[in-house]
């Protein structure tokens, strides 16, 4: 797969993630559903914090949210450039279909959410009981860097009470499944789940044909 392909999947994926994210949050007041279909809905929540609403003071008591948020988004910026090099190596060294189109659903995933966590705060006011302006005229609801993830989709497939037998939660109120989400989100669980369903295709094309070499060249 070429650069330029590669390229023009992480483009598609950041224009569907911000358009997105972009809508809702200009459209929506901050917990608003404007969607509700049993299993599948769309309500627009914001994530301070990492995957499942988790934020790095949870782990690390004695900093502040304010001082964990920022450490957050720049190792972030850190991961994504980490990321793109291994995209471009793998592109360069020829590896296989499978591993740079997960390299490239991976890199565009958290690329989008970086938009969020480092522009949002200054693009955009917040959106607490009124829809948000982008680009108000007193100015955003945070600093550079501090912005919040916009998510919006929700799949709660089944609701209800478990059986009394489970340990620890059983008899307790359950929703499957329970976080809400965004389209960069996906991308990244996407590739990630290439990477370890078809890891042999994705690794092993490239082993193979260093062993062919080989065997060539002892030949």
């Amino acid at each position: 797969m070429s650069l330029k392909k590669a390229v023009l999947l992480i483009v598609i994926i950041l224009l569907i993630d911000q358009i997105s994210k972009i809508y809702i949050k200009t459209h929506l007041v901050l917990n608003e559903r404007a969607f509700d279909y049993n299993w599948f809905q769309i309500v627009f929540v914001e994530n301070e914090g990492m995957a499942w609403g988790t934020k790095v003071s949870d782990f690390i008591s004695f900093i502040s949210d304010r001082t964990a948020k920022l450490f957050l988004t720049i190792f972030r910026i850190i991961a994504v450039i980490g990321i793109s090099y291994w995209l471009v190596t793998s592109i360069k060294k020829k590896g296989s279909k499978i591993l740079i189109v997960a390299i490239a659903l991976i890199f565009a995933g958290a690329l989008g959410n970086i938009i969020d966590s480092v522009f949002y705060g200054v693009l955009f006011n917040d959106s607490y009981s009124q829809v948000a302006t982008f680009l108000p005229a007193e100015g955003g609801y945070d600093t550079i860097f501090h912005g919040k993830v916009v998510d919006m989709l929700h799949f709660p497939m089944w609701k209800g009470f478990l059986p009394e037998w489970i340990p620890f939660i059983g008899g307790d109120y359950f929703t499957f499944f329970e976080p809400v989400f965004n389209v960069a989100d996906m991308a990244i669980s996407t590739g990630i789940g290439m990477l370890i369903v078809f890891n042999k295709r994705a690794f092993g094309e490239k082993k193979e044909l260093a062993e062919n070499e080989n065997q060539s060249e002892n030949v």
